[in-house]
C-alpha cells in the first residue's frame, strides 16, 4: 500500500481514503467482495472520490462492474503505471513505446465499454493517446499499433547499428539498474559528471541515457541510465520498452542498484532480478551497488556486503572510488572489452 500510495501520488492524486480486504481468491466478477463493494461505494459517496485505484491488473469486465457499483471511474495498478508513463515520457521514442503500451492496454478494454469511455475526462488514467484514439474501433487501433511496432522497429535497428559501432571501437557497456527510485539517475550523474535529472518521484527517468567517460583516468567505458523496474511492471510496458531494454541485455556489466535505506529493500531486489531474467539477462556479468548508504538511520545497520557488492552514497561520493575501481578491474581489461556479447532478444 505504501508504494500504491506513491504512485498515486506521482501520477497527482490527492488521496482521501484506503482500504485493504483480506480474500482467499478476487472476486471473479467484481475483484472484490459484496461487502467490501458496498463499503466503497458508500467511502465515494462520503468523500466525493472521482477516482478509486485497485493494486492489481484488473479484467475489462471487473472494472466495469466496480464502476457501475460504486459511481465512480475505476483505475488498475497497470492503468496507473501506463498513465505516470504516459505523463513523464519526453522524446519521441518514449512517447511511442508508452502510446504502443497504452493502445495495447486499451484495446482489450473498448468492446462493450461505454460506461468506462463515458468515463474519461481528465485526469489519472486518461494521459497519453487520447480519448479519440481510445474511441477509435478496433480495426483502427491494431492499425495504429501496427505503425507503432514498425516505427519503434525502426528505433530498434538504429540502436543495433550504433551497438555494432561499439563493438568495433571495443568500447564496453555498462547499464545502470534497479527499482524505480533506487538513485540510479543520481549515480549516473555521480559517475559521468553530467546533470541529469535528479528526482525523488518514481519513474523519473524514462529515456535511456548512454553516455562515453573515462574511469580510473585511463579506461573509456559506456554508461547507460535505464528506466526504473518495480514490482508486477505492466507486461504491455516490457513489450513497448524492447528496443529500450536491449541495451541491458547488450551490457559487458549490469551495475544493480538498490537503495540500502529501503526497508523492503530485499524484497525489491529480488523484483530486478526477476526482470533481469524475464528480459534475458539473468546471468550477466552483475555488480550489487547498495546506494543511499548517507540516509540510512543511526540506528540500522549498513547492509552485510557480499562477494560482488558494494555500498555507496552517489549525494555524499562514499564509496564511489571503490565503484569505479571494481568496474575498471571488471570491463577494463582489453579481454573483458574484446569480449562477445550474448545475442540473447527479449523474449
Amino acid at each position: 500500500m505504501v508504494e500504491l500510495r506513491e504512485l498515486a501520488i506521482t501520477a497527482g492524486a490527492r488521496i482521501v481514503s484506503e482500504t485493504i480486504q483480506h480474500r482467499s481468491r478476487p472476486d471473479p466478477a467484481t475483484y472484490l467482495g459484496k461487502g467490501k463493494i458496498e463499503e466503497l461505494r458508500l467511502a465515494v459517496l462520503a468523500d466525493d472520490v472521482s477516482v478509486v485505484i485497485v493494486d492489481d491488473e484488473l479484467t475489462p469486465g471487473q472494472a466495469r462492474n466496480i464502476e457501475e457499483a460504486i459511481d465512480a471511474r475505476v483505475v488498475d495498478r497497470t492503468g496507473l503505471i501506463l498513465d505516470i508513463f504516459a505523463a513523464r515520457a519526453r522524446t519521441k521514442e518514449g512517447k511511442l513505446q508508452v502510446e504502443l503500451a497504452l493502445l495495447s492496454y486499451q484495446l482489450t478494454r473498448l468492446s462493450g465499454s461505454s460506461v468506462h469511455l463515458s468515463r474519461l475526462g481528465g485526469g489519472i488514467g486518461t494521459r497519453g493517446p487520447g480519448e479519440t484514439k481510445l474511441e477509435m474501433d478496433r480495426r483502427g487501433i491494431r492499425t495504429r499499433i501496427a505503425v507503432l511496432k514498425r516505427e519503434i522497429e525502426q528505433i530498434r535497428k538504429h540502436r543495433s547499428l550504433h551497438r555494432e559501432r561499439r563493438k568495433k571501437d571495443r568500447l564496453p557497456l555498462v547499464s545502470l539498474v534497479g527499482y524505480t527510485n533506487a538513485g540510479k539517475s543520481t549515480l549516473f550523474a555521480a559517475l559521468s559528471g553530467e546533470d541529469t535529472l535528479v528526482s525523488s518521484r518514481l519513474f523519473s527517468t524514462l529515456d535511456t541515457l548512454i553516455r562515453r567517460i573515462k574511469l580510473g583516468g585511463e579506461t573509456s567505458v559506456l554508461i547507460s541510465d535505464t528506466v526504473g523496474f518495480i514490482r508486477k511492471l505492466p507486461h504491455q510496458l516490457v513489450t513497448a520498452f524492447r528496443a529500450t531494454l536491449e541495451e541491458v541485455v547488450e551490457s559487458d556489466l549490469i551495475i544493480h542498484v538498490i537503495d540500502a535505506s529501503d526497508p523492503d529493500r530485499m524484497e525489491k531486489r529480488r523484483v530486478v532480478l526477476e526482470v533481469l531474467e524475464g528480459i534475458g539477462a539473468g546471468d550477466h556479468a552483475r555488480l550489487t551497488v547498495y546506494n543511499k548508504i548517507d540516509q540510512i538511520s543511526p540506528g540500522d545497520a549498513l547492509p552485510v556486503l557480499q562477494s560482488g557488492e558494494l555500498s555507496v552514497s552517489a549525494v555524499t561520493g562514499q564509496g564511489l572510488t571503490e565503484l569505479v575501481a571494481e568496474i575498471v578491474h571488471q570491463v577494463g581489461e582489453p579481454a573483458a572489452a574484446s569480449r562477445t556479447r550474448s545475442n540473447k532478444s527479449i523474449r
